[in-house]
């Protein structure tokens, strides 16, 4: 279908988004049926609830537009949710699994953020104030998560490591940021 303007543009990424969000809410809930750590489990399972609210906002900023809230496939949120299926299913031991469930949290929660901070900017520009204020709400609670589930990974590494016979380096994510980065 053929986007000619801003507005249309706006609709399709809503359209979009409110897609991801419900491939989201399956891939988490298997993620909380397959995760051992308590910590992990509560805190994806907190963040299903979240996601099923952030739904219902995308479904209000639509009825805000006036516009029928559809869902249009987002192949990135499908690749996601595909991924961290096979990194459950792959995973040959339950601390694997949860570093698994943890790092795809990450990546999910930065393809949301991004998501919503391009979906933001174009409902202030419209002029959108409620739209923006819903939009921004999720964008909230996603950077949240990204923080949330960053801090856990190397405490679910640290223990998937030991399980191994691996001692931990200190300062290993900060040593591998560095190899990343080049700095």
């Amino acid at each position: 279908m053929p986007i000619t303007d801003t507005q249309e543009l706006f609709v399709h990424e809503l359209c979009e988004v409110y897609d991801a969000e419900h491939r989201f809410i399956e891939g988490q809930q298997e993620m909380v049926e397959n995760a051992t750590d308590e910590n992990l489990r509560s805190a994806v399972q907190e963040h299903l609830e979240q996601t099923r609210e952030h739904a219902s906002n995308v479904e209000r900023v639509f009825a805000n537009l006036g516009v029928e809230a559809q869902r249009e496939t987002n192949e990135v949120a499908r690749g996601l949710v595909s991924e961290a299926q096979e990194g459950i299913q792959e995973a040959q031991s339950a601390a694997l699994r949860d570093c698994a469930i943890v790092a795809a949290v990450i990546k999910v929660e930065h393809f949301e953020m991004g998501s919503y901070r391009s979906l933001v900017t174009a409902a202030h520009l419209m002029g959108r104030s409620e739209a923006e204020q819903l939009l921004r709400r999720n964008m909230d609670q996603e950077e949240r998560t990204a923080k949330l589930a960053e801090s856990t990974s190397e405490q679910l590494l640290r223990k998937a490591m030991k399980e191994e016979g691996q001692e931990p380096e200190e300062g290993i994510v900060e040593k591998a940021k560095d190899t990343l980065t080049g700095q």
